[in-house]
């Protein structure tokens, strides 16, 4: 059975694929010219030809499934076409100047932004990762059509990730909920993010969807027949009243309960508004008039009614939400909208796509500009950012729910939730939130700190005497741009203290890496840095720091890589002139009488010698050792990758005091080590780490975490362990906590 579907997806004909394709634009009346799409094809063909997809069909049936979404989306001749040539720039010989040659330099540009996004890999931690993301946001800026056309991408290669392995399955999945989903959502196309939602959940908890899942179809049948009932009373009473009216009705999307089912912590048999009823009329006065009808017809839930039409969601979104109680006892909710909404409700930023010449180049039509300019303003306040800050901040600014307020005057501006009187301060201008003395709320004059709801009217209160923003500010502004600005204030105004600020704050850093900030501040350390970031010297870079503009962990971390980087080497040659002398100490170690083992450790000619572990390394058995001879302490046992050690090996003073050192054969003790964690700071990190060290029946000494600014933790943790094979499985375990960059010995 295996061997004969293999067979047939080998024989599967693209052509026959395309010619689909092309009856859909035909028979949907788009008037695109056929000829320059199957040109387009027939370029990818060749390009990709011998290619094929883990499922075993020709790649370029992959390409033909994007340009198909494309046209589901209403997308333009030019988008269909690059969305045809998308991945040849990226996987084939073919160039930016190929495709400009025979379908013109906007196509070309398309394919080469899509291009860009492809090497997007959101799993990895390296500034190349957030860099891209900036030039996704640059692509998006200059022409839309890219991230549209990205979007039919991922959403095919989801529709297929079960020929992938789990690894791949997982690592895309959360690549997808992560950035590309939340895209969809920024841009208003619901239908594609309800499906990268649905498709993703499958592989990042197969047993929640399948849980959810089964449970639908077990309900199902009460579930249509309470619809059927609904949608019959809700069309008859449209009628009635001579309302032209359709109404549809569904379940609720797999994604959608299940975010709902952790949020409230219910199993699914606790929620009951599974089912979502949508009316469509022709005009807006008629929505309020169905309003006033379903409110008759049934008891509205309190709380749960929403005017998307009066205030519009950024992402263009109309309707009139309410929730209501059937005549069963089962509430539901009930969405009113026109057609035109319903139909930028379900394609977003792709239902207005009516392009048109000007000035040589394409743009979207008179009026639609704004519609997504939120990307041109969140890249012109995050020019200045560092990777890691853009990051954040895209997330919040992008991804996050938000909040509607008012202006004193009755404009409407929308804020990421939680956002204070600060945040809408700085979206105002930046002078208003650098002169900001105080903010009122509905008339009353509230802290900087408070919390904006919707609804609120919102007065800022100012003077050109403003000392300027105080620090305190970044920790509770809420919005990326508002952040950014108040650092570019203070890189502005204030250098010479950055400076001293920044110093204090990267010796404290050092410190915890176990580094001074003179031997960090060491030329050969400093400057390969200087020249990664871009800073013409280290007052420059330490402004950065004092400011803001890049994270004083990221800084000491680089250092701390540039530190061992540098110590390898000269271990190497330390390695070398020290080996004859080693061998000249084992040679004599052989000869002597073995000495009796105190707490596992077996010291060279020496019997009951006095041993202790030292604390920047703490050697666990398996580990590789030396031991040092203290003033009156005895033997000082250090791993020989130990800094410490790496470091007084080179003080001639220290010359005779290191003695060969070895582990018994037999070893019952346990041995105190301690394991630094980096990690995102989130809720429940500790109660997660302290969950692995149980499930592992771990000895934990002591375990303490604090933040570090930038949105990440430390997390330091002293435990027992018998061996280093233990300590080992013990790291890889906590590797595994969600949000866990890095988890270190101290001393390495």
């Amino acid at each position: 059975m295996a061997e004969s579907e293999l067979e047939k997806k080998e024989i599967f004909d693209p052509d026959a694929q395309f010619d689909q394709l092309l009856e859909k634009i035909r028979s949907g009346g788009h008037g695109m010219d056929l000829g320059r799409i199957r040109a387009a094809y027939e370029m990818a063909k060749t390009a990709h030809a011998g290619q094929k997809r883990m499922d075993g069909t020709p790649y370029v049936t992959h390409c033909i499934a994007a340009a198909d979404i494309s046209v589901d989306m209403g997308l333009d001749e030019e988008s269909i076409i690059a969305a045809l040539l998308h991945d040849v720039i990226e996987d084939t010989s073919l160039t930016h100047e190929d495709i400009a040659r025979q379908f013109g330099t906007a196509v070309a540009d398309i394919v080469e932004g899509v291009t860009k996004l492809t090497r997007v890999q959101y799993t990895s931690k390296e500034d190349e990762q957030m860099e891209n993301l900036r030039k996704m946001l640059m692509a998006m800026a200059k022409d839309i059509r890219v991230i549209l056309i990205k979007i039919a991408d991922r959403l095919h290669n989801m529709r297929t990730m079960n020929y992938q392995t789990a690894e791949k399955q997982r690592a895309k999945s959360l690549e997808t909920m992560e950035i590309y989903a939340p895209i969809a959502h920024r841009l208003g196309m619901q239908r594609a993010k309800w499906e990268l939602e649905d498709l993703s959940l499958q592989y990042l908890d197969p047993a929640g969807y399948r849980e959810i899942t089964r449970t639908l179809e077990e309900k199902m049948p009460v579930l249509e027949a309470f619809m059927s009932s609904m949608k019959e009373k809700i069309q008859k009473r449209m009628d009635e009243n001579g309302i032209n009216a359709t109404v549809t009705c569904r379940i609720k999307h797999v994604y959608s309960i299940y975010r709902k089912m952790y949020a409230q912590k219910l199993d699914i048999t606790g929620i009951f508004d599974l089912c979502a009823f949508r009316v469509i009329v022709d005009t807006i006065p008629d929505c309020y008039n169905v309003l006033g009808i379903i409110h008759d017809m049934f008891k509205p839930v309190p709380g749960r009614f929403k005017d998307y039409i009066s205030t519009p969601k950024p992402n263009m979104y109309q309707s009139v939400h309410t929730t209501v109680i059937g005549s069963e006892g089962i509430p539901f909710e009930v969405q009113i909208r026109t057609w035109d909404m319903h139909h930028t409700a379900e394609y977003g930023i792709a239902a207005h796509w009516k392009y048109k010449m000007r000035d040589g180049g394409q743009a979207l039509r008179s009026g639609d500009e704004d519609k997504f300019a939120w990307v041109r303003r969140l890249l012109e306040s995050q020019q200045e950012s560092d990777a890691q800050d853009f990051f954040h901040n895209l997330k919040i600014d992008m991804f996050a729910d938000e909040v509607f307020v008012f202006s004193p005057k009755g404009d409407v501006i929308n804020l990421p939730a939680g956002a204070t009187p600060i945040d809408f301060a700085y979206s105002i201008h930046s002078d208003v939130g650098n002169h900001m003395v105080g903010a009122k709320v509905n008339g009353r004059i509230v802290t900087y700190d408070y919390v904006l709801q919707n609804g609120d009217i919102v007065e800022i209160r100012t003077s050109r005497s403003a000392p300027g923003p105080s620090r305190d500010w970044l920790n509770v502004a809420k919005s990326g741009s508002a952040r950014t600005k108040i650092k570019q204030w203070y890189k502005k105004e204030r250098r010479e203290e950055n400076i001293i600020r920044g110093r204090s704050m990267l010796e404290d850093e050092l410190k915890h890496n176990g580094l001074t900030l003179d031997e960090a501040m060491a030329e050969e350390i400093v400057a390969p840095l200087l020249k990664r970031l871009s800073y013409g010297c280290v007052d420059d870079l330490l402004a950065a720091i004092g400011y803001g503009g890049v994270t004083v962990t990221r800084v000491a971390n680089r250092l701390r890589d540039e530190v061992r980087s540098a110590n390898a080497e000269k271990r190497s040659v330390l390695d070398k002139v020290s080996e004859a002398a080693e061998r000249r100490e084992n040679q004599a170690s052989k000869k002597e009488k073995e000495g009796k083992a105190v707490h596992g450790i077996l010291v060279a000619g020496l019997d009951n010698c006095l041993v202790k572990f030292s604390r920047c390394c703490t050697p666990v058995p398996g580990d590789d050792i030396i031991g040092f001879i203290t003033r009156g302490q005895g033997v000082s046992i250090h791993r020989r990758d130990c800094s410490n050690y790496l470091q007084r090996l080179r003080d001639p003073e220290n010359e005779g005091r290191w003695i060969h050192v070895s582990w018994a054969k037999e070893i019952t003790d346990s041995y105190v080590t301690t394991l630094t964690i980096t990690s995102k700071d989130r809720p429940a990190l500790i109660m997660d780490i302290a969950t692995v060290l149980n499930a592992l029946n771990a000895k934990v000494r002591n375990l303490s975490s604090r933040q570090t600014g930038a949105g990440l933790a430390l997390t330091v943790v002293t435990l027992e362990v018998k061996n280093a094979g233990e300590l080992k499985y013990i790291m890889s375990r906590l590797s595994g906590v969600a949000g866990v960059s890095s988890v270190l010995r101290n001393g390495s």
